[in-house]
């Protein structure tokens, strides 16, 4: 008997042997994303030869024109056999070519599979039919069960493997399965066997009886805003764009939509509109351009990549608008966005004292203390009309004094912003400037200063409200008190320090109060201790203290001292000494206040009595 009589008589008893589930099953058969996943007329398969070698069933995701499904053809080896497969009514297809596949297909429909093999091969399937007629291309020596639910190919010297599946004409759910026989040609008669035979392949097929797609599917589709690109590159699981977009910027809307099998959609009306005035400009598979309206209508097909961009209405306003995308009547994608204006207004604070004929601004960490690493007397914010923070760098405009608010004066010589905004961010300390002002040698204010912002964009000129500064020497002296004359236990005790210059000045904030030395009894300090402090502008500072020590407190009458070793050193400053009082907050009744209260209800109820003798001598 000939090998290929054997092998036909063998395929019958194929059947039992894969249905009964007795053979084992390729583990490593599962290549990711090998399909495209993409279904459709003009639609390139996936080459065979991508996939693992007798691990791998692929199923032409290019469908037929014709109503005809065809088999690859396997003369064309596995890196042509995909150019011939044809699928017809297919809807969806997942993108693995291993044992937990899935597809969609119409009532009627077929399926056109093919595989990159060196060995024997089975199919059994568990509804529809296997295709036997030699004319669609299926493989040569290849045999079926009667009721062609079963192929065997005789593979022989071929490297590809083509078969076309007939779903049935009742919707339900189905499976094909495809084995190997993984071992040489004396074995391959034994496909049958157990210990032979390995599942390779395995699709659940859901045959339904009419297509649900066609239509905008919102699980297949996406809308990303971002501020930088809508290049496809960046779409992707609708999460959109967090930054800011600047005067003069765009928001970019990158969209595709797919129908309810991942399909493409046919082409169709898309309709952008943007509210507040804003312009919309929709490209298909490119950035577009700015528009020149708030409405844009193209007829078109946005399932690979479509684009719109968004831009102000008018020129240098901030603007923010809901943008709207619809497909054929259905909205299919909304977004709210914001682009910031040129700069409408400037707020200046955190003003500090300058030094007399002082130029430079104070250390960072001692004033500003944002840790953006500037030295500043001040911060300048600018914001748009609409309150919207903007940046005010050299790109969008250039900071100036306001000479006539200087002028006739010669306390504050010159006031400059140093060092611009480049941030938007609420938690950025970039999202304000810092800026400086230089004092003369006398001490003074000057309540007019001023400083402006010329916008780049309009030359519009936007200028400050009155900068209250002022010039004073370093600390001489300083003067010490609590905030209360008696505590109780656990309560926050405060001590507020005044430090003047020698002409009887609020002192600066500029030079250095030096190290102190502090002791208060029967309190824990709260405030950093021992090193300089840092000055309000009217040469003011802080120190806190709990009231309490570890070891518990003992009520009475205590005296605060601290000492500014340098101010005395100088012989300006002296000792700072404060009296106060503390209690546990419990009873705090002495025997002194004991006698004295009996001694004090004893003459009343003296007098009570000398009363009640004279009203009775009367009678």
């Amino acid at each position: 008997m000939s090998k290929s009589t054997i092998r036909k008589r063998i395929s019958l008893t194929v059947v039992t042997a894969l249905v009964a589930g007795v053979i084992s099953s390729v583990t490593s058969s599962t290549v990711a994303n090998a399909h495209g996943g993409v279904v459709g007329t003009t639609v390139t398969n996936v080459a065979a030869s991508t996939g693992t070698v007798n691990a791998s069933l692929f199923v032409a995701e290019a469908t037929s024109a014709t109503g005809i499904a065809q088999a690859g053809l396997i003369a064309n080896g596995p890196t042509k056999v995909h150019q011939a497969a044809l699928s017809l009514g297919l809807l969806a297809k997942d993108t693995s070519t291993g044992i937990n596949q899935t597809a969609t297909v119409l009532a009627g429909g077929a399926l056109s599979l093919y595989a990159y093999v060196s060995t024997d091969v089975a199919f059994t399937v568990t509804g529809g039919t296997l295709r036997t007629t030699a004319t669609t291309g299926v493989s040569a020596n290849a045999t079926f069960s009667q009721s062609r639910t079963t192929s065997f190919h005789d593979v022989g010297s071929a490297t590809a493997v083509a078969q076309v599946w007939d779903a049935p004409s009742t919707a339900g759910t189905y499976t094909i399965a495809y084995y190997v026989s993984g071992s040489t040609e004396g074995t391959q008669l034994s496909l049958a066997s157990s210990t032979v035979g390995t599942l390779a392949g395995r699709i659940t097929v859901t045959v339904v009886a009419a297509s649900a797609g066609g239509s905008y599917s919102a699980v297949y589709s996406v809308c990303n805003a971002d501020s930088l690109s809508a290049q496809p590159s960046r779409l992707g699981n609708n999460v959109d764009d967090s930054s800011a977009v600047d005067n003069g910027g765009y928001w970019y809307i990158g969209f595709a939509i797919n129908d309810a099998y991942n399909a493409n959609l046919d082409d169709g009306n898309i309709v952008v509109t943007a509210t507040n005035g804003a312009l919309v400009n929709y490209g298909e598979t490119t950035t577009a351009a700015a528009g020149t309206a708030s409405t844009d209508v193209t007829y078109a097909n946005a399932d690979t990549f479509g684009s719109v961009t968004v831009s102000q209405g008018t020129a240098n306003a901030p603007v923010t608008t809901t943008v709207t995308i619809s497909y054929n009547g259905t909205t299919v994608c909304t977004k709210t966005v914001t682009i910031r204006g040129e700069a409408a207004s400037i707020e200046i604070s955190d003003i500090a004292t300058q030094d007399l004929s002082g130029t430079a601004g104070i250390a960072n960490a001692s004033w500003i203390n944002d840790t953006s690493g500037r030295a500043a007397l001040f911060k300048a914010t600018t914001k748009d009309s609409a309150g919207n923070i903007v940046k005010n760098s050299a790109a969008f405009g250039t900071w100036a004094s306001v000479a006539a608010s200087l002028a006739g004066q010669t306390v504050v010589t010159a006031i400059s912003v140093d060092n611009p905004a480049t941030s938007t961010s609420s938690t950025s300390p970039w999202r304000y400037a810092t800026g400086i002002y230089s004092c003369g040698a006398a001490a003074g204010s000057l309540a007019s200063a001023k400083v402006q912002f010329t916008n780049a964009g309009s030359g519009t000129v936007v200028t400050s409200g009155n900068i209250p500064l002022r010039c004073a020497d370093d600390a001489a002296s300083v003067t010490a008190s609590w905030d209360k004359a008696s505590y109780k236990q656990g309560e926050l005790a405060t001590m507020t320090l005044k430090f003047i210059d020698t002409k009887g000045n609020p002192a600066n904030n500029v030079g250095s109060t030096g190290t102190y030395t502090s002791l208060v009894p029967m309190m824990t300090a709260i405030s950093a201790t021992g090193a300089a402090l840092t000055l309000t502008n009217q040469g003011t500072a802080t120190l806190s203290w709990s009231v309490g020590t570890s070891t518990g407190l003992t009520a009475g009458t205590y005296t605060s001292i601290v000492d500014f070793t340098s101010l005395i050193a100088a012989g300006t400053g002296t000792r700072q000494t404060g009296t106060y009082t503390v209690s546990t907050g419990g009873d705090t009744t002495t025997n002194a206040d004991v006698l004295k209260s009996i001694v004090a209800l004893i003459a009343s109820i003296n007098k009570q009595i000398q009363a009640l003798q004279k009203l009775i001598l009367k009678r």
